[in-house]
């Protein structure tokens, strides 16, 4: 369970447009006690559907998408990611295969998404991944997949001897931007909140890091910088993922590692800035007795860590472009998954 664990923490949630739509499709060989396959869907870094190999089960992760959408749409989705289960079962063997592995724990992973900016401009991604690295992804531009390592050049060409990258790019830039809209609407009250962060500076004792804690805020775009005498200061700093909790709203954290006697003889700052709001801790707002932290960090901080674990294996990538509208179908889940690599 560890690997699985630290290959989702190694992610980056990251929140580069107004609105998104990501799907994440991880399958799981080797000894662990995790599903063999599971998928993800996000809006807005937010999961809201969720499926397992082992329920068999789409399930509603969100109030907006269980008062909106009926038992139809649960049934197709659950249908679709049975088949799609059945597809990277044997994707990942075929690349265990081919990089001569036999045993241990591996992961293949399929992401894709698309996103609507502020500005009416709009992205999309369509990538897969294995063993938490990226394995071939596709450039929408050009009509062409990208291998990231010799073993997905046999991919590479096998799908571009089809018109799996047409079909995807039709996908991306139509089918995914209509339901995107359609699940903001569903959400809008959600999805459009915005909430500042509250903010901690927490150490344990006086020799050890100091870390700043940003908690509950929405949407998941923040920004947290040292400053060490008034000028930003980059050094030593380790800057923690971006996590989602239980209640849709996210925390992250920074921790400055110096000594003593540094925090001594300078004056440093954590400066967080959330939306269109900056808040400032210094010195003098640092708890260093655990017991007195408040509840809602430590409750927050434990959702959030279980919920990374419930939502899966998870690796993120985001990248290309493009818009439309045109009636939606019965399911968003229009990306062709069946593809064998």
């Amino acid at each position: 369970m560890r690997s699985v664990v630290l290959l989702l923490l190694g992610a980056q949630l990251a929140y580069a447009g107004t609105h998104s739509m990501k799907y994440f499709y991880t399958a799981v060989s080797g000894d662990i006690d995790f599903p063999e396959f599971t998928v993800v869907g996000l809006v807005d870094d937010g999961q809201f559907v969720y499926f397992d190999s082992n329920t068999m089960k789409a399930v509603p992760k969100t109030e907006w998408i269980r008062k909106n959408e009926k038992a139809d749409y649960w049934d197709t989705n659950a249908q679709k990611f049975i088949g799609s289960h059945q597809v990277f079962r044997n994707n990942i063997q075929v690349t265990k295969d081919r990089f001569n592995q036999s045993t241990g724990v591996h992961t293949f992973q399929q992401m894709y998404g698309c996103e609507l900016n502020d500005d009416g401009t709009t992205q999309g991604f369509y990538q897969y991944g294995y063993d938490g690295a990226d394995f071939v992804s596709l450039d929408k531009n050009t009509l062409t997949w990208t291998a990231a390592n010799p073993q997905a050049v046999i991919t590479k060409h096998k799908w571009e001897a089809t018109a799996f990258a047409a079909s995807e790019k039709v996908y991306l830039e139509n089918t995914c931007l209509e339901w995107l809209k359609k699940y903001v609407a569903y959400g809008k009250d959600t999805l459009e909140r915005k909430v500042s962060p509250q903010v901690s500076l927490l150490q344990k004792d006086p020799a050890s890091p100091v870390t700043c804690h940003a908690t509950g805020f929405y949407p998941s775009g923040v920004t947290i910088t040292w400053q060490k005498n008034g000028q930003d200061h980059d050094e030593d700093v380790d800057l923690g993922e971006l996590l989602p909790q239980e209640d849709g709203s996210f925390q992250r954290m920074s921790t400055l590692n110096v000594g003593p006697d540094e925090w001594k003889n300078n004056r440093f700052s954590c400066v967080v800035e959330h939306q269109d709001k900056t808040i400032r801790k210094t010195e003098d707002d640092i708890i260093t007795n655990f017991d007195s932290v408040p509840i809602a960090i430590i409750v927050g901080a434990v959702a959030a860590v279980v919920l990374v674990i419930v939502i899966g294996v998870v690796g993120y990538l985001v990248y290309q472009r493009k818009k439309g509208f045109k009636p939606v179908s019965a399911s968003d889940d229009g990306s062709n998954s069946s593809a064998r690599t």
